[in-house]
């Protein structure tokens, strides 16, 4: 597993969610990839993504493929409360 995949009870309350699949019968990376997600603006601290991935590991080797690759990925992402930001001050 990769990142902090979001639990179903943290999908379910998500104000915002993003869930993907990929499957694929061979997989080969040229270049390492860079991989990132932010959360900005009015993001609570709840919000999470992560993956869950099948015969991939979480760091990939370059030049190496990959054989029957699944990976569920998922971005939960939770609004600040309005009371909250307004706790905090200008």
């Amino acid at each position: 597993m990769s990142g902090e995949y979001p639990e179903p009870s943290r999908r379910r309350s998500a104000d915002i969610l993003f869930t993907a699949t990929v499957r694929a019968d061979e997989l080969r990376f040229l270049t390492a990839p860079e991989e990132s997600v932010e959360f900005t603006g009015d993001a609570a601290d709840a919000s999470t993504s992560g993956s869950v991935r099948t015969n991939l590991p979480d760091e990939v080797a370059v030049q190496i493929t990959y054989r029957d690759v699944h990976v569920d990925y998922a971005i939960a992402a939770k609004l600040a409360d309005e009371a909250t930001d307004a706790d905090r001050g200008p």
